[in-house]
Order: structure tokens, then C-alpha cells, then sequence
């Protein structure tokens, strides 16, 4: 029997929508749920279906493809990687390797000195958490066996990450999870001093807690976290998989919302490749030597294409500005969101916002839906909560055509909802 074609369906079949998400549910595990859509193509902030329709991603892979779809630098990254060394595995290394190495603890840490801050490559976000979920087990050893991590926390899937997360309807049906783990309530400095003690090996955190929809932790929390970790001897662990590569207008949300706090390790994974995965966890000071040979790894992490990727994401940045960028159309699209009948409140940094949806509109969910339909992909990460994560490239003029979109639909609804 001959298999279909990539861009086709079997013979007699349309390869449209339909026939796609037929063949989805027949052959992928059930653990998204069918997709509405079937993508086959994108350029820049676009997309377009098996069935033709044109969509702006302003979700970009949840917070991925920061420079947008088939950006040509990361093509010519690739292509120039794979046609001259795709893979040697970890018994040796590539110029790829250590470069990206270099630039992300220059990066990430740009205050300490070159050489005290070390790297793990590896696959994505939640491979990087569990790298440091295995650091802050061997700072800790049998004389620290709690771990703190916050209410609303998402981490990853993996059961070291999942073990970090919050969420029951993730973690129960998987239970029982890697232990020690205990969760306080998210940006309560007091909740953190009274659970902290010399028992403690690790406090981890998200600057910006993006599933629990988009919600930054308070002022001076951070610094607070870093002073009270410090006393007591316990690492400070600061999860930007989602939040980092310049995703809120810095290279590390950490960077923007607490300038003066260094950690003693960060992840970060998503927009680093810009849509090739990688991840990778970043330490200084004495935690960057805690894992040694034999201790931790992985067969493809840093291999040089997701690597080239990676280069080609940092320098597109910088050389365009596009931090500058991110944090100024930020600002001025969270102003005009705000002022949107529906919207209550408008959460977050530079490109990575949460609109929390008015009572009266619907739930999210159906919002969602009514954006994809007039061309807007975007995701709700709660109930009431709006999430958008658009490339670093979108336009002004695509922007206010989201916010038109977006105005338009929660009057329709409100009316609707109101006459129910």
C-alpha cells in the first residue's frame, strides 16, 4: 500500500481541512484534542489553512516564532548548518555550540564575569526546567530536600517539570510525582519568608506566570525572592521559557522587572529558535558547576541546526532593534486594548499580553473562536482570559486590525449575551 503524499490526501480525497482532521484523529494520540485547523503555510504574521484561508498568528506557536514563519534568516541559518553538519551527538562539540553558549550567558547574565556562568543545551522548555530541577537536587542533597515553587506555576510536562506545576488536572492523573515539591502563594513576599528555611534548595518562579494568564508577579517580589533564597542558602530559579529572548521588550523578563536581581539559574526555550526547537539552562556562580559528567544529558540538545537557529534569532534581534520594538508596541497596543468595551484589564509586557475578558462577553474560549474565524489566531489560557504572543515583526496596521476585530466581536457578544 502506498502511503499519501505530504500535500495530499489519499487518492479520491481533497486535501482540505476536513480530510486532514479525519487523518489527525485516526493516527495522532488524543492529547490535544482534534485541531480546528490544519496549517500548510506560513509567511511573516501569516498563515493559511489546507482550505485556503488567510489568518494573522498573533499566538506565533505559543510565544515561538518570534520572528515570525520562513523568516529568511533562519532559512539561510539552517540551510547553510544541515548542508555542512546536522548532528554529531554530545561526545563532541561544534563552533555552533559553544558560540550559542557563549552569547546566552552573555545574554542572560551580563553583569558577572565571562567564564562564571555555564550552559545546558537541550530540546525545549520543559527539558531546561528539568535540568534544573536536577541542579537544585544536587545543591540541595538529603540536607535540603523541599523545593518551592508557586501556586498558578507552569513548568512543563515532563514529571521533574510536572512536579513544579500547579495545576491539578495536570499533575493528578500522574500522581505520584517526584516529591518534595511544595507550592505558596504566587508574589507573597511574607507566604515565601515563612515557608523558606535551611531545609530549602531551590525557590523557582516565572516572572511572568503565562498559563495562569499572563500574570506578572508584584513589584519588589522578585528582589524579595532573591534576598530571601540568598539568606538561606537556596538557589533562585527563574523559568523565562516563556517570557525570555525578548519577548517583553528584554532579552529576560527578570531583566525588565527586577534590573538589580541576578539568579543563580534560568531557562529559557520557545522564542529561542524562533520555531526550531531548543531549550537550554543557564547558571552562574557555583551553580553552574553542580552538574557534572555522567550527571545529566541529551542526544540531540545543542546540536548545530537548532543552534544556527538560535544564532541567527539573537543577531536578527539586535541588529534590528526589535527589543525596542517589542517593549514600544507593547505599550501602545496594551493602551488601546485596554480601552476596548469588554476588556477589564490588560496584563503583561511588551508582546506577551492577557486580556482579561469583562463579565457579559462569554467565556474566552468562544472569543477565541470568533477571532479565528474573522482571521486572528490567538488562545485562551483561561475561562476569562485572552492570550496574545505575536511574532516581534507585527505591524501597526495589523495590530489596530486585531483591535477593530476584537471590538467588533465583544459588542456582537455583549448584545447577544444581554438579550439571552
Amino acid at each position: 500500500m502506498s502511503a499519501p503524499s505530504a500535500t495530499g490526501a489519499a487518492a479520491g480525497e481533497a486535501p482540505d481541512n476536513t480530510t486532514w482532521r479525519r487523518r489527525y484523529a485516526e493516527a495522532v494520540m488524543n492529547t490535544f484534542g482534534t485541531p480546528d485547523r490544519v496549517l500548510v503555510r506560513g509567511r511573516g504574521v501569516r498563515v493559511w489553512d489546507a482550505d485556503g484561508a488567510e489568518y494573522i498568528d498573533l499566538l506565533a506557536g505559543i510565544a515561538v516564532n518570534c520572528l515570525g514563519h520562513a523568516h529568511p534568516a533562519i532559512v539561510t541559518a539552517v540551510t547553510e548548518q544541515l548542508s555542512t553538519l546536522g548532528h554529531v551527538s554530545n561526545f563532541f562539540t561544534t563552533p555552533a555550540q559553544v558560540t550559542l553558549a557563549e552569547e546566552l550567558a552573555h545574554l542572560t547574565f551580563p553583569r558577572t564575569p565571562a567564564g562564571s556562568s555555564k550552559v545546558f543545551l537541550a530540546n525545549s522548555g520543559t527539558e531546561a526546567n528539568e535540568a534544573a530541577l536536577k541542579i537544585a537536587r544536587r545543591h540541595g542533597g538529603a540536607q535540603r530536600p523541599r523545593i518551592l515553587a508557586l501556586q498558578g506555576a507552569f513548568h512543563g510536562r515532563t514529571m521533574g517539570a510536572l512536579a513544579l506545576t500547579h495545576k491539578a488536572a495536570y499533575r493528578e492523573p500522574f500522581e505520584p510525582l517526584p516529591g518534595g515539591v511544595e507550592f505558596i502563594p504566587a508574589g507573597d513576599a511574607a507566604a515565601l519568608a515563612e515557608a523558606m528555611g535551611p531545609d530549602v534548595a531551590a525557590l523557582v518562579l516565572e516572572p511572568i506566570q503565562g498559563e495562569a494568564g499572563v500574570r506578572e508577579l508584584p513589584a519588589g517580589y522578585l528582589e524579595a525572592a532573591r534576598e530571601t533564597t540568598e539568606r538561606a542558602g537556596a538557589l533562585l530559579i527563574v523559568d523565562e521559557v516563556q517570557t525570555g529572548m525578548g519577548r517583553t521588550g528584554a532579552w529576560m523578563a527578570h531583566h525588565l522587572l527586577a534590573p538589580g536581581v541576578v539568579p543563580d539559574v534560568v531557562t529559557v526555550a520557545k522564542g529561542l529558535g524562533g520555531g526550531v526547537p531548543i531549550g537550554a539552562t543557564l547558571a552562574t556562580g557555583s551553580a553552574a558547576d553542580l552538574l557534572g559528567p555522567g550527571q545529566h544529558g541529551t542526544t540531540f540538545g545543542g546540536n548545530p541546526v537548532a543552534c544556527a537557529a538560535a544564532l541567527a534569532v539573537i543577531d536578527t534581534i539586535s541588529r534590528q532593534g526589535l527589543l525596542e520594538r517589542v517593549g514600544a508596541l507593547g505599550r501602545r497596543w496594551s493602551g488601546q486594548l485596554a480601552s476596548v468595551p469588554g476588556v477589564a484589564q490588560v496584563r503583561g509586557r511588551g508582546l506577551l499580553l492577557g486580556l482579561g475578558l469583562a463579565a457579559g462577553v462569554g467565556e474566552a474560549g468562544q472569543v477565541v473562536q470568533d477571532l479565528v474565524r474573522a482571521g486572528f489566531i490567538v488562545n485562551a489560557p483561561r475561562p476569562d482570559t485572552l492570550r496574545l504572543a505575536p511574532p516581534f515583526i507585527l505591524s501597526d496596521a495589523d495590530a489596530d486590525a486585531f483591535t477593530a476585530v476584537l471590538t467588533d466581536i465583544l459588542a456582537t457578544r455583549t448584545a447577544t449575551e444581554g438579550a439571552q
